[in-house]
């Protein structure tokens, strides 16, 4: 539901890991849907839910996270032309508000949701970027709750795995601490590293090598999305974005007294943790 950068990547991989299985994608401009069917991503590809969720067994929401709780009433709606305990799950980048309005709307269902996250993704968008191996190795985090039902955990489990995900399971408010710390704050600090550098003078970005380029990458991610995402969990980047403001003071300290030993063991610290990252 929703084949951009994600939703294309999950279909290619499918196509490749699972032939046998019967894929598609709801789309929501018409367009998109051809495209999809011409190119081979899915075997039926439309805008209209009922022809999409005909029979279906699993689904995987790849919409925007602010739009999600609005499609799943939806498709609520459209129960009765599923599988029996159709397993849903999704691809949002927040799980504790979108995992409790989920599991608030198919809780008058026969739908069995399992929040997720892959840790897979890219600057940029839609399905020109969509590649088959994007999920390899990548961290697939589950977030369960209570309310999740073992069978439905199970399927989910096996379907970031059959997609080469490495699969973490932690509960949603985990998620959102750790991940606003190694997703979000990245974001922002490449946000800030391109303003900083290039606000005053564009024309240094004739002189960018590498450096620049792969810490501000993510900068260039589509606004939209990043908007819904850092106001969705917008608690948590709060409470990072405050520790990367506490460093920077640090930093700043260090500079002004002209420490080499401090700036030797900041920097020291700073590489030993780069270093632990697989």
């Amino acid at each position: 539901m929703g084949p951009g950068l994600l939703g294309g990547s999950m279909l290619m991989a499918l196509r490749a890991g699972l032939p046998g299985a019967h894929l598609r994608a709801w789309a929501r401009r018409p367009e998109a849907a051809v495209e999809l069917t011409e190119r081979g991503f899915a075997d039926l590809a439309s805008t209209k839910l009922d022809d999409v969720l005909n029979g279906v067994g699993l689904v995987v929401l790849c919409t925007p996270v602010e739009t999600m709780p609005a499609l799943a009433a939806e498709m609520v709606t459209l129960q009765s032309v599923v599988a029996p305990d159709c397993v849903v799950t999704d691809v949002g980048s927040v799980k504790e508000t979108v995992v409790t309005a989920l599991e608030d709307v198919f809780a008058r269902s026969t739908y069995r949701f399992v929040g997720s996250h892959p840790m897979a993704g890219s600057e940029r968008a839609g399905l020109e970027a969509a590649r088959p191996d994007l999920f390899q190795r990548a961290a697939c985090l589950i977030t369960p709750t209570l309310f999740t039902a073992e069978s439905a955990l199970t399927t989910v489990r096996a379907f970031w795995s059959l997609l080469g995900g490495r699969v973490l399971e932690m509960s949603p408010e985990e998620h959102d601490r750790k991940v606003a710390r190694i997703s979000h704050l990245p974001h922002v600090a490449a946000a800030v590293t391109a303003l900083a550098a290039l606000h005053e003078d564009p024309s240094a970005a004739a002189c960018a090598g590498n450096g620049f380029r792969d810490t501000t990458r993510v900068a260039a991610g589509d606004p939209a999305l990043w908007t819904g995402i850092l106001l969705e969990n917008r608690q948590e980047v709060q409470a990072s974005v405050r520790a990367a403001r506490d460093l920077y003071n640090e930093l700043l300290a260090i500079l002004e007294n002209v420490d080499d030993r401090a700036l030797h063991h900041f920097l020291q610290n700073a590489k030993t943790l780069r270093d632990g990252v697989v």
